[in-house]
């Protein structure tokens, strides 16, 4: 049966008019990589939106991209100076509270409320797109291995749990994780690997990808432009996602912020 999803995101909704904003600061990010001939690709929801709805999944608020490791450096600085004065880079170095190694890219004339922090505490909390840095990994048994200590420790340290006994844990645990870090990456580097994952400390999905999965980049329509997605679209979602098609049912269709407001 044909389900009406207006109800989520029509036409001049609050959802809506946010999800105009993230795709226009995509076009802006979209554009500095091409221009700089830096390889990124839509992922997670925003990919599945654009495979089942040819644009945002109606009931979504965030928008995500990733890029490997090592044009990742470069591209945060471009984003730093190229942007449009209205847009702003934030990460994990510029942002004591974010707790993810991710990057996002605000914009200044609204407010999102996501719930995980106080209005205030950041210097930047617009509605924002995320830039997940990825690298290549040899064993995904070992960097979920890593990820346990290294992610929690990271998270912890950065005051997502208040328990004084976590935060000592961290601490205690934090120098181990760098190390087992900083020699598996070295191992990825002998082996040149074709498995592709969430850097340390990035966001924690079952998101593993070989390398022909991604690449060649191909391009995909997502609200009326066109981006770049994947190679085999279909099966880096099952992947992640599994039966990705089925339209999930009403209780599980969840909007990430408590609310937006836009200040313009």
């Amino acid at each position: 049966m044909f389900e009406d999803f207006s109800v989520y995101n029509g036409e001049n909704t609050e959802l809506r008019k946010a999800q105009l904003r993230m795709l226009e600061i995509l076009e802006y990010v979209s554009a500095v990589c091409d221009k700089h001939s830096i390889p990124y690709w839509i992922d997670y929801g925003t990919l599945l939106g654009a495979v089942r709805h040819q644009g945002f999944i109606p009931w979504d608020d965030d928008l995500d991209i990733s890029v490997l490791k090592k044009d990742y450096e470069k591209l945060s600085g471009l984003l730093q100076t190229e942007l449009p004065h209205h847009l702003v880079f934030q990460d994990w170095k510029n942002e004591k509270k974010l707790t993810v190694k991710a990057a996002k890219i605000r914009d200044t004339k609204s407010y999102y409320d996501d719930g995980l922090t106080r209005r205030g505490e950041m210097k930047y909390q617009g509605i924002f797109i995320d830039i997940f840095p990825v690298e290549y990994i040899p064993s995904v048994k070992v960097k979920k291995f890593i990820d346990f200590f290294y992610g929690r420790a990271f998270r912890r340290l950065r005051g997502l749990n208040s328990s004084k006994t976590e935060y000592l844990f961290a601490c205690i645990i934090w120098p181990f994780a760098l190390l087992l870090a900083f020699v598996f990456r070295q191992f990825s580097s002998a082996l040149k690997p074709k498995i592709i994952a969430n850097i340390h400390g990035g966001l924690n999905l079952p998101a593993y990808h070989n390398q022909n999965d991604i690449f060649p980049l191909k391009k995909i329509a997502f609200e009326g432009r066109e981006f770049n997605c994947p190679n085999d679209c279909d099966k880096f979602l099952r992947s992640i996602y599994g039966d990705y098609m089925k339209i999930p049912p009403k209780e599980k269709r969840q909007v990430h912020a408590n609310s937006i407001e836009f200040l313009d």
